[in-house]
């Protein structure tokens, strides 16, 4: 995406195999960006796999993909849970996230759930504004990364 193009130009589509790569790409290079002082319990290839054989696969995952055919975001439902959502580092604060979030809520019109670090403010004040709700705070101990988290929920 060119540093002129908008939200609009990017096309949210279902992902494919084919996008897998560039999806955990996405994914690892957001990550680093968003949360570097969080430690990542997989190598790159591990996330790679996972994206292949389970995100793409399994769950129902979206990807935005940019007037220029690059993967600019992706977003995963599984089930009710918002269980990723990451844009590539430049090209955040252009409304990719809003579509994602709008898309999501349409697909899950019922409601939403997701988990986020709380080290990672910027998220939080994303999934606020748009609605979602702290329901719950952990000390990390359940997830991988053995960091501190927050569960929000959006319902209609």
């Amino acid at each position: 995406m060119s540093p002129g193009e908008n939200a609009d130009a990017v096309v949210l589509r279902r992902a494919s195999a084919a996008d897998a790569r560039a999806a955990a790409d996405v994914w690892l290079r957001s990550f680093s960006a968003a949360l570097p002082t969080v430690a990542r319990p997989h190598s790159d290839a591990e996330v790679r796999a996972w994206f292949r054989h389970v995100v793409v696969e399994r769950y129902e995952t979206w990807v935005a993909e940019g007037a220029d055919g690059a993967v600019a975001g992706v977003m995963a439902l599984e089930g009710e849970e918002l269980s990723q959502l990451y844009l590539a580092p430049e090209r955040r604060g252009r409304g990719i996230g809003d579509r994602f979030v709008a898309l999501a809520k349409e697909r899950r019109a019922d409601g939403l759930s997701l988990w986020t670090f709380r080290v990672n403010t910027p998220a939080r004040r994303f999934y606020t504004r748009h609605g979602f709700k702290p329901v719950e705070w952990t000390d990390g101990g359940r997830n991988e990364e053995r960091e501190p988290d927050v569960r929000y929920v959006w319902r209609p």
